[in-house]
């Protein structure tokens, strides 16, 4: 067991996950417009099952996909972190940074802030030397973010090798950011 990173910036908490977050999880999991560029929104079960492997990674590793709440009222609103991709991906072997926020509270700077965050650990307490995003390309959204965070797009896109060939969203395109980009762009 490793000590829990915990997270604090102006507006949000980046934590460990509890058992009250399950069913906020649950509903932005199962809420269409969250999950338009994923395969498919998950049922209750699947969607305690990720929150338990998230908390269990969490607990091994001391970081992770942290759930993340406001600091005004410790209302669950998502989760964002680092992540290992259990999947061959060409960025192989990887950290990739993640995100996936209830559909009110986007639009507010949450996702930028949390990521952040999550970007700031990943370089400076870990020490990685690279971290990755990739999405589905119709999520213009995440690319767009994954721009503002300061990370550079591949020329080329890959197929993802957990969705089936000729799915709609197989196709992704891949941001890098290196622990030089962070330091240069953070003026550390």
């Amino acid at each position: 067991m490793q000590e829990i990173m915990e997270l604090v910036t102006p507006r949000l908490v980046l934590r460990q996950w509890r058992d009250s977050d399950f069913a906020p999880f649950a509903a932005l999991n199962a809420d269409p417009r969250v999950m338009a560029y994923f395969p498919a929104a998950l049922s209750r079960d699947a969607s305690d099952t990720m929150a338990k492997r998230c908390s269990g990674l969490i607990a091994e590793r001391g970081w992770g996909l942290w759930a993340v709440a406001l600091r005004e009222n410790d209302a669950f609103i998502g989760m964002t972190g680092l992540h290992i991709p259990a999947v061959q991906l060409p960025c192989s072997p990887c950290v990739e940074i993640g995100w996936r926020l209830a559909f009110d509270y986007w639009g507010q700077g949450y996702a930028q802030e949390a990521a952040r965050a999550a970007l700031q650990a990943g370089f400076e307490r870990l020490q990685l030397p690279e971290i990755v995003a990739f999405t589905a390309l119709p999520n213009l959204r995440s690319s767009t973010l994954m721009a503002r965070l300061g990370m550079r797009r591949d020329a080329d896109t890959f197929e993802h090798p957990a969705l089936a060939p000729g799915h709609a969203l197989r196709t992704h395109c891949l941001y890098r950011l290196t622990r030089a980009e962070w330091c240069a762009q953070e003026g550390t």
